[in-house]
């Protein structure tokens, strides 16, 4: 095999792997930037008085199905019930 050949190959090669690695570590980036105004978001909420336990769980609740959480909270309900809460 010819060596430019090769060569020409290798580079396109780690220059593709190159460009795929700087993009990944670009949205690495990106998402620390996120996870900090978050962890802003939410200690400003608390400074402001409300439970970040508790919003987070709303945030949590938002992202489901809206059946499958009423079914949940219902059988939580049923069980509450249950043992007298």
């Amino acid at each position: 095999m010819n060596d430019s050949v090769t060569d020409t190959t290798y580079r396109v090669t780690a220059d593709e792997l190159r460009s795929f690695i700087e993009r990944f570590e670009r949205l690495e980036a990106e998402k620390k930037d996120i996870a900090d105004q978050q962890k802003e978001v939410m200690a400003e909420a608390k400074g402001r008085g409300y439970d970040t336990k508790v919003m987070r769980k709303v945030i949590t609740m938002r992202r489901r199905d809206k059946d499958d959480l009423a079914e949940e909270e219902a059988v939580l309900e049923m069980y509450k019930q249950a043992l007298g809460m």
